[in-house]
């Protein structure tokens, strides 16, 4: 901790915590699909999934421990419910079939990121975003022959079982057997035996992945090795319970990738860890349309040497790999930094991490950020997100955390769902991605900081941890609206008003301004929190906890059986004596003195909330008013105005917030 606390800081940057095919037809895959699959994929004897792994690993000669690593890196082998994830995959193998799924993407209609709702992604009132285009376009099935080899491997899978393509989309067990197929095919074709040594099977799983380039392929392979060497057991989707024994002596041939044919990953300038592939696929800086001066995009440049990265924020794409591809590098769209790929986790970078990309919707954020967006859809369950595409950006990561010291808590790596509005009037239009379907709690297993009890049963924080695959709080609105979401595990914890679950969900007056009622949507935040998120406990009865969420009391069932919180330590923020109640703000922005006289000072909103004598909020950082001015092409006018008034970052609500440090009193917690 490079500063203690309540303690006065004197730079921006102070811990809280350290250690707390395609084709452009293919642009936008599956955009919010949720094709109901049919009664085939119901749910199985328990059991029988471990079996059908067994008997098809015997019949196609692949080592089982293969066929399972292969498995978990795919689905963790989950089937799905036989939905398509995001890159046209099916069933536990992920065994794709584009044009099927893009029939179906076609048949749902099309949505797109960042042009959707009323969010500026930029989030600067000084310098707003003109209209951009919406990129939105009806999707069209390409012929078969351009559809990438990656995005249909079902029907290889078929012409090597004879099993038809519907069952393997639908029958677990015909999807193994396919799987299995693939992987025997692909030794053979490298002139392998086939081995009851898992250890010679490292080109087959490379091949498995779909990459084309070495290094993806080979971190694919090792990723799956690694889950070979140290086992897994997991509860999947449907009730089974699967069980890949550790090998922990397991060597694979590494030397088998470069046999593959596949070129090497043209780094260029990305910016990325040694472990995983990482091409550069710059958003343009560039002035462009007939105003004058003219409007410019997608992203600034800048030396933020200047002022510290404080968060890494989590999206997801709403898009498939090639189309978002090319939004990013329309200089009238916006931006971010990173791009990963489902089917595999390759990574494109976009804007240099030195630069300010456009993608949060709050200025003051995105000037202290770095932004990923994940191939995938947040209201789509089963559009679902890899294993390969979670592991490639924990590393990435992992990274950034070291390269920028960046604590790897909830604090600093937040969702978009997370970021406030910079003002009242933008919270309505905040974006929710990545969802209720991100699995944080194994997303940070894989950054190393796995969730745990710090603190005793009398503490006054908690942290939200419910059990993801068994915690299914019904959504609506995915496919349509008022439709019940399709059972899925989730993130998060839904909140009442009382401790019962027939009361009403707490309001937020913010996302629903005018006094309408939070609801069950999947896009509806306002009685929600989600896994890694602190908050002061306002009260414990029976088997219910209440927060201090949003300026009032939110209840939540936090059962033995069905446990969604552990006791945690923490410091929390509660008003200075004397004072009834707390501002809470979108952004720290400086004090007006602060500003020369050639920038207009930036005005200090504060958000509907009430922060009342009597209420805790647990406190993520402190940071140094300030302000990043850019609202010109040319770089060279851009500036750093920094105050002298400090702010202490809080959890106000599903969103993060802030409020003036001479404002509140900053305690340890009760542990």
């Amino acid at each position: 901790m490079r500063g203690s606390l309540p303690g006065r800081v004197k730079s921006a940057r102070r811990r809280m915590n350290r250690a707390a095919g395609a084709t452009a037809t293919v642009a936008l895959l599956f955009p919010l699909i949720q094709a109901s699959p049919p009664a085939a994929a119901a749910r199985l004897d328990s059991g029988s999934l471990q079996r059908s792994f067994a008997t098809a690993a015997k019949e196609y000669h692949v080592p089982q421990s293969v066929l399972l690593g292969v498995s978990y890196l795919q689905s963790r082998w989950d089937t799905h419910r036989g939905a398509p994830s995001v890159s046209g995959g099916y069933g536990p193998m992920h065994l794709t079939d584009a044009r099927t799924a893009l029939a179906a993407a076609a048949r749902a209609g099309s949505a797109e990121h960042h042009s959707a709702g009323t969010e500026d992604p930029r989030g600067d009132a000084s310098r707003p975003l003109a209209a951009r285009p919406a990129h939105a376009a009806p999707v069209a099935l390409p012929k078969a022959a351009a559809t990438s080899a990656r995005l249909r491997t079902l029907d290889r899978a078929a012409g090597l079982t004879g099993i038809g393509p519907a069952a393997l989309r639908q029958d677990p067990a015909a999807n193994i057997r396919g799987g299995a197929a693939l992987l025997a095919a692909a030794q053979k074709k490298l002139g392998r035996p086939l081995s009851s040594d898992p250890a010679q099977w490292y080109g087959a799983v490379a091949r498995y992945s779909g990459a084309d380039d070495r290094t993806t392929a080979a971190t694919y392979a090792n990723d799956v090795y690694e889950v070979i060497r140290s086992g897994a057991t997991r509860t999947t989707d449907n009730g089974q319970r699967i069980v890949l024994p550790a090998s922990p002596r397991v060597s694979p041939d590494t030397a088998q990738v470069r046999r593959l044919g596949l070129r090497a990953a043209a780094k260029g300038r990305a910016e990325c860890p040694s472990s995983v592939a990482c091409e550069w696929v710059p958003a343009p800086y560039k002035e462009f349309g007939d105003a004058d001066p003219p409007d410019y995009g997608n992203h600034d440049l800048a030396d933020r040497g200047s002022q510290d990265i404080e968060y890494i924020i989590i999206h997801d794409t709403e898009g498939a790999w090639n189309g978002v591809l090319k939004m990013v590098q329309d200089p009238a769209y916006v931006s971010w930094q990173y791009t990963l790929r489902s089917s595999d986790g390759h990574i494109a970078q976009h804007v240099r991490n030195r630069d300010v990309a456009w993608h949060a919707g709050n200025w003051y954020t995105n000037a202290k950020s770095i932004g990923l967006e994940h191939e995938g859809f947040l209201a789509s369950p089963d559009a679902w997100y890899t294993e390969a595409m979670y592991r490639s950006s924990a590393r990435l990561v992992r990274y950034l955390s070291e390269k920028y010291d960046i604590p790897l808590n909830r604090q600093h790596i937040l969702g978009h769902d997370n970021v406030p509005g910079p003002t009242a009037k933008t919270i309505s239009g905040m974006h929710t991605d990545p969802g209720p379907y991100w699995d944080w709690a194994h997303y940070f297993e894989l950054l190393g900081r796995e969730f745990r009890p710090t603190a005793g049963p009398d503490s006054d924080v908690v942290t939200i941890l419910p059990e993801y695959a068994r915690n299914q709080p019904p959504f609506v609105d995915c496919e349509k609206k008022g439709k019940v979401c399709a059972p899925h595990g989730s993130a998060a914890v839904r909140l009442h008003t009382e401790p019962r679950e027939d009361a009403p969900l707490v309001q937020d007056p913010g996302t629903h301004p005018g006094g309408g009622a939070s609801t069950k949507g999947v896009n509806d935040i306002g009685a929600r929190a989600t896994t890694g998120q602190q908050f002061a406990v306002a009260a414990r009865k029976g088997d219910w906890t209440a927060i201090w969420f949003l300026g009032r009391k939110a209840w939540f069932l936090d059962s033995d059986r069905q446990r969604a919180s552990v006791n945690s330590r923490g410091f929390v923020a509660t008003p200075k004596e004397g004072l009834d109640e707390v501002p809470v703000y979108g952004r720290a922005y400086p004090e007006e003195e602060a500003y020369p006289d050639y920038i207009d000072p930036q005005p200090l909103e504060p958000l509907p909330y009430r922060f009342r004598a009597g209420q805790a909020y647990v406190v993520g950082l402190r940071v140094a008013g300030e302000y990043y001015w850019a609202t010109t092409f040319d770089p060279e006018d851009h500036e750093v105005v920094q105050g002298e008034e400090d702010y202490y970052q809080i959890q106000l609500g599903h969103r993060i917030a802030y409020v003036k440090a001479d404002d509140v009193d900053v305690e340890r917690s009760r542990s």
